[in-house]
């Protein structure tokens, strides 16, 4: 979708909010990109947004437990005990106008490469089924998914955004992740997540 453009440089941000199988997290949807494409970048903590200025912003509600951004969207963990019918229109027009007033998100920081040159061939292969089957099922979720290491058969994962503290993430990693990388690559024999 085009940015459309209001007095001369403002954009004109529409967000949209989606829910996701983790009850404490909230999907808000922009019209167009709000990190480069590919890349993500999760805080679990204030002490973490040094060089993200909403997320920053984002943490001074107290009942702001994670921020996560992907692509074109931003995904809010929220501590229990608070409804989302309290708070979400709150952060919706926080988020809606620190966008509008033209400040980056993020301060861009070089994203690691998916590949490495060092990289074994089975991992390459665990990094292309995760880019290409699973990552895409995740982001819709709000989360994300990317390789931590494989080794002795394991393969490690980190999960963010909406998948920490998801109720279901175990089950997608056991009943959806590991299967489908056991079935792809007969010398996975299981799959574990790091960080949640």
């Amino acid at each position: 979708m085009e940015t459309q453009v209001k007095n001369g440089n403002q954009k004109v941000v529409n967000l949209y909010m989606e829910a996701n199988p983790n009850p404490n997290s909230l999907k808000f949807v922009a019209n167009y990109m709000l990190v480069p494409e590919g890349s993500s970048y999760d805080f679990p903590d204030i002490e973490s947004t040094e060089n993200a200025p909403l997320a920053k912003e984002l943490f001074g509600y107290e009942y702001v437990d994670r921020v996560f951004y992907m692509s074109n969207f931003i995904t809010i963990t929220k501590k229990e005990g608070v409804e989302w019918a309290e708070i979400k229109d709150t952060l919706k027009i926080h988020i809606k106008n620190f966008i509008e007033s033209g400040q980056d998100i993020i301060k861009q920081v070089a994203p690691e490469p998916l590949y490495d040159e060092n990289d074994s061939e089975t991992v390459k292969k665990i990094k292309g089924i995760l880019d290409e089957y699973i990552k895409p099922a995740v982001e819709q979720d709000g989360g994300a998914i990317s390789f931590h290491s494989y080794e002795n058969g394991i393969v490690k994962v980190l999960l963010q955004g909406s998948c920490s503290g998801c109720p279901s993430s175990t089950v997608t990693l056991k009943a959806g992740i590991e299967n489908l990388l056991k079935r792809m690559l007969p010398e996975v024999q299981g799959v574990e997540a790091e960080g949640i």
